[in-house]
């Protein structure tokens, strides 16, 4: 199959769309037929339909706790399945240069099906920041009109689906900025405003969400059309990016039902809305049933007795949570992302790979690994390897 010009072109098409992503990446190197085969786009367009996407691994970058400036380091957590529990350390396997092919230093914003939102760090004396739609897999990335009224404390988030909007003509994908303002009534409200690639400019929209809660920045969710950013309260905050209709979904259980502050981390699986919740009862996990009516089932629940009896690692595990609370020490598990059945915790200065559906856990790395201040809450961004094309053009041929 060296030479796809001899072969009838529907054969090898048929074979390498049902591939991974990652395995397909690889294969463009093989030969200039198999180079342009993969990056076509109507090839691109049947293997998203054939091979599902999954997760590869968790994009991770700190911030400072009482300081605008951000921090530039980066992390690509990968999900590494030949490890087996417990063995082996996993630290040299984290990345740190998987974006150094962008023209600047970014902030992770959002990430789905594939593709990255970020902006350019801060202070910059110059210029406006500048945001970024990027494939990190094919180092592509395309450089958005910049609006002067984007901040360091502007909350983004990433609505993109390949399977409901062809790309074999573009790619298309929208971004919505929400902000929080004051009322006359000296309550809070949210505004969205919305970027279409399409038109390559941002409105207005006219939804207003009445809502006295902070977001979580860079805690964005795209899932069935309908973007999820966590609060700091028990509530979710929803925007239809099509219909541009918002509202709120109260969480499974609010925290004043437990003795402790819960942590709370949401995620996509199976394409449902999923939330995690670490208490002194243990973690547990939900998927939402209904939108409109916030109603979640219990997919997953251990407590931390349980969890301790079968990860030995994880010894004292109850009294440690309870202990991070009451002496307001950092906490000691956290849950910080949701993606494809896995849950990336935080135990101590060590993160783990929780697998929802075996209870088996395979440690990722240290903290120590990731840079400095990576314990205040973090942008973590599940990432899943893609072809999607964004700017070929910034693609250099092999051959």
């Amino acid at each position: 199959m060296e030479n796809l010009e001899f072969l009838n072109s529907d054969i090898p098409s048929n074979i390498l769309c049902r591939l991974p992503s990652k395995t397909l990446l690889r294969f463009k190197c093989v030969s200039k037929g198999w180079y342009k085969l993969i990056s076509d786009r109507s090839f691109i367009q049947s293997q998203l339909q054939k091979q599902k996407p999954t997760v590869s691994g968790f994009i991770f970058q700190g911030k400072y706790q009482w300081c605008n400036e951000d921090i530039r380091t980066v992390s690509y957590i990968p999900v590494v399945e030949s490890q087996g529990e417990g063995e082996g350390d996993n630290d040299k396997k984290v990345q740190q240069k998987g974006f150094d092919f962008l023209p600047e230093d970014v902030v992770m914003l959002a990430s789905c099906n594939g593709i990255v939102c970020c902006r350019s760090c801060f202070p910059d004396q110059a210029q406006d920041p500048a945001v970024y739609v990027c494939n990190p897999s094919k180092k592509e990335w395309i450089k958005l009109q910049s609006t002067a009224a984007l901040d360091n404390l502007s909350t983004i988030g990433l609505a993109f689906d390949p399977t409901r909007d062809p790309i074999d003509i573009s790619t298309k994908f929208k971004l919505v900025r929400v902000r929080q303002l004051e009322t006359e009534e000296e309550d809070f409200c949210y505004t969205f405003e919305v970027y279409s690639f399409q038109t390559g400019a941002w409105t207005k929209s006219n939804e207003i969400c009445h809502c006295n809660n902070n977001l979580v920045q860079n805690n964005s969710v795209y899932v069935g059309g309908i973007l999820h950013w966590r609060t700091d309260g028990d509530k979710v905050l929803t925007y239809d990016v099509e219909k541009e209709l918002s509202w709120l979904i109260s969480v499974p259980i609010p925290a004043m039902e437990f003795e402790t502050i819960p942590q709370a981390c949401i995620g996509d699986s199976e394409g449902r809305m999923h939330y995690a919740m670490v208490s002194e009862k243990g973690l547990h996990i939900w998927f939402l049933e209904d939108f409109f009516e916030s109603k979640w089932t219990l997919k997953h629940s251990k407590s931390l007795q349980e969890i301790e009896e079968e990860h030995p690692r994880f010894y004292n595990l109850h009294q440690r949570v309870t202990e991070a609370v009451t002496y307001h020490m950092e906490p000691w598990m956290v849950p910080l992302g949701i993606k494809d059945g896995l849950l990336l915790l935080r135990v101590s200065t060590k993160l783990y790979l929780y697998e929802i559906e075996t209870c088996s856990v395979k440690q990722a790395c240290s903290l120590s690994k990731l840079g400095p201040h990576i314990m205040f809450c973090p942008a973590v961004l599940p990432y899943s390897m893609s072809l999607v094309p964004l700017n070929p053009h910034r693609e250099l041929p092999l051959y």
